[in-house]
């Protein structure tokens, strides 16, 4: 961050009507994210039964992050910031980091839902839990070590490096996430549909469709800034740069969906919702235990 002696500007100085309505979103939104994805995160650490499934595993790591972001939002959101490789205000690629760490989980437990429904006795088999943590630690050392690297090297290097991933990375995930929910919808929608009721099919039914929801959730507000980056960094144009990051919707999208995404989770499974509910926010429903599934 800036090592400047003098005390850095607010997003947008607060001589306006607008400007505060600005200033107070980011900062609601920063406080959201936090609060939202802290007590998804404690639903699913305080219950033993959510924690022994994979998919909640990659819940949590997706919360983690975007804990992270929402930390993060108070300096790159609240403050007049611009979070580039000359600015004096940068953060150095962590910032950029965390929200890229909830891209990498939302297409890892994309796979993973696709894996378990296609094949669930070799799924069963290959991914044990130790072998989940073994995927998440993997995507979160290898985000950190670009950020090292990127800080290591010439800001030229890194920005040959930064529109070449660009690019490859982007458009190569965008378009395995999208094939992937085409796949997950077919399954869910005609697969599934002609299994005789069960709960187990019930559940798989469900945890397809909730990881359908967030994926289109997260296309929808990451695809602008992904083409953006895109155009900008790998064919070289010069693309209009908004006053800083707190200004700029590019930059917001992502982060609405950083609240928008547990809010998905609790709304979409019944487990999460009870274990939120009376773990996390001790709320009493009738004195009736909250047991459920998805």
């Amino acid at each position: 961050m800036s090592n400047s002696s003098h005390t850095l500007p607010l997003v947008l100085p607060l001589t306006s009507f607008g400007n505060v309505l600005m200033f107070l979103f980011n900062v609601l939104l920063a406080s959201a994210i936090v609060f939202l994805n802290v007590s998804v995160s404690l639903a699913i650490l305080l219950s033993g039964a959510l924690r022994g499934e994979n998919r909640f595993m990659y819940m949590l790591s997706t919360c983690l992050s975007d804990v992270c972001s929402g930390v993060s939002y108070y300096y790159a959101g609240v403050f007049d910031v611009r979070d580039n490789f000359d600015s004096p205000t940068r953060t150095y690629h962590i910032v950029p980091t965390f929200l890229g760490l909830s891209y990498l989980a939302i297409l890892a437990a994309q796979a993973d839902r696709y894996h378990a429904v296609v094949s669930p006795f070799k799924y069963s088999q290959r991914m044990t839990r130790n072998r989940t943590l073994l995927v998440i630690l993997c995507y979160w050392v290898y985000a950190f070590l670009i950020v090292a690297v990127n800080n290591v090297v010439t800001v030229g290097v890194a920005k040959r490096i930064t529109s070449i991933g660009s690019f490859m990375g982007n458009i190569l995930t965008v378009i395995i996430m999208i094939g992937l929910n085409i796949k997950l919808f077919a399954i869910a929608r005609f697969q599934l549909e002609r299994e005789p009721p069960s709960e187990e099919r019930d559940s798989r039914r469900s945890s397809v469709y909730l990881i359908l929801v967030v994926v289109v959730s997260f296309l929808g507000t990451w695809l602008p800034v992904i083409c953006h980056v895109i155009v900008c960094n790998f064919f070289e144009t010069t693309c209009y740069t908004f006053k800083n990051e707190g200004t700029s919707p590019l930059r917001i999208l992502p982060r609405v969906n950083a609240a928008l995404t547990p809010l998905l989770y609790v709304r979409g499974c019944s487990a999460l919702r009870g274990a939120l509910l009376a773990g996390v926010w001790r709320a009493r429903c009738g004195g009736k235990r909250l047991v459920a599934r998805c």
